[in-house]
């Protein structure tokens, strides 16, 4: 980057004018003012308004029209997966079908201590672990971490799980997934994992981890995701229960494919824009 650029001022301006985009203070086709009156208005120097128009026009929310100026793209904001928090088996079995799985590693490990104690692991006992990166059109959403116990990772092959969603894998080996535990949070984006989703070193990740057991309580699967969320977002239908005098919001489960159109960033080629 140029020293005459200020890098935390060019990623305040940029998170700020996404922000405007993405609210719609900036409509789709919204002519931007010239870079000398955006380095007025937000007292930063020019190189700075260009690196922050830049990073903009990466994602595909600018398109630079030579002689005319910078425009807000026609395209909007968009997204490609949401997924129902109150059916999670189901949205797993969607995601299986809807889109496609990159396997980067495969092996047997010594799981860390918080895996082995969630999966209920021997001392030990080894784990399958494998690292995944989620799809959808050839766009990634999503790096999958995943440990199952060994006994039950030997009963698929490396190719198995390149081709067929692990869900479907437990499931052919006899395993009845019953209930799940899940934990949502966020945290930032490492190298490997900035490269492999196409976002930038400590950009803002979506974070679950989810460990699934069967109809006996006992862990068959251990999963941290991590999920773009300018491509995936989490959604929960509520319905008001109890009585008067204890009313509560109640989850209700759909039994339709949980993918709805939520907004989020389009794309440049760099960063191709997933289909509704």
């Amino acid at each position: 980057m140029d020293s005459s650029v200020e890098p935390f001022k060019a990623r305040r301006l940029y998170l700020l004018l996404r922000e405007r985009i993405a609210s719609g203070e900036l409509p789709s086709g919204t002519r931007l003012p010239g870079e000398p009156g955006l380095a007025a208005e937000h007292g930063v120097s020019r190189m700075t308004v260009r690196r922050a128009l830049d990073l903009l026009a990466e994602e595909g929310l600018l398109r630079r029209q030579p002689g005319s100026g910078t425009f807000v793209r026609e395209t909007g904001m968009e997204q490609a997966v949401c997924a129902d928090l109150a059916d999670v088996f189901s949205h797993l079995k969607e995601m299986g079908r809807r889109t496609t799985v990159r396997l980067l590693q495969f092996g047997y490990v010594a799981p860390t201590e918080a895996v082995a104690r969630a999966l209920g692991l021997a001392t030990a006992e080894r784990a399958q672990r494998s690292v995944r990166i989620r799809l959808l059109e050839g766009a990634p959403f999503s790096w999958l971490t995943t440990h199952v116990p060994e006994r039950i990772g030997q009963t698929y092959t490396e190719a198995d799980l390149a081709a067929t969603p692990l869900l479907s894998l437990l499931e052919r080996s006899g395993i009845v997934p019953a209930r799940a535990r899940q934990t949502i949070g966020a945290t930032l984006a490492g190298p490997d994992v900035a490269e492999a989703l196409e976002v930038q070193i400590g950009a803002p990740l979506l974070s679950l981890v989810r460990v699934v057991e069967d109809d006996g309580g006992h862990g068959v699967e251990h999963l941290h995701a991590l999920y773009r969320p300018d491509r995936f977002s989490f959604t929960m239908d509520l319905l008001r229960t109890g009585t008067p005098e204890a009313r509560r919001w109640s989850p209700i489960p759909t039994a339709q494919a949980p993918a709805r159109p939520a907004p989020a960033a389009s794309s440049s080629p760099q960063h191709r824009k997933p289909p509704q």
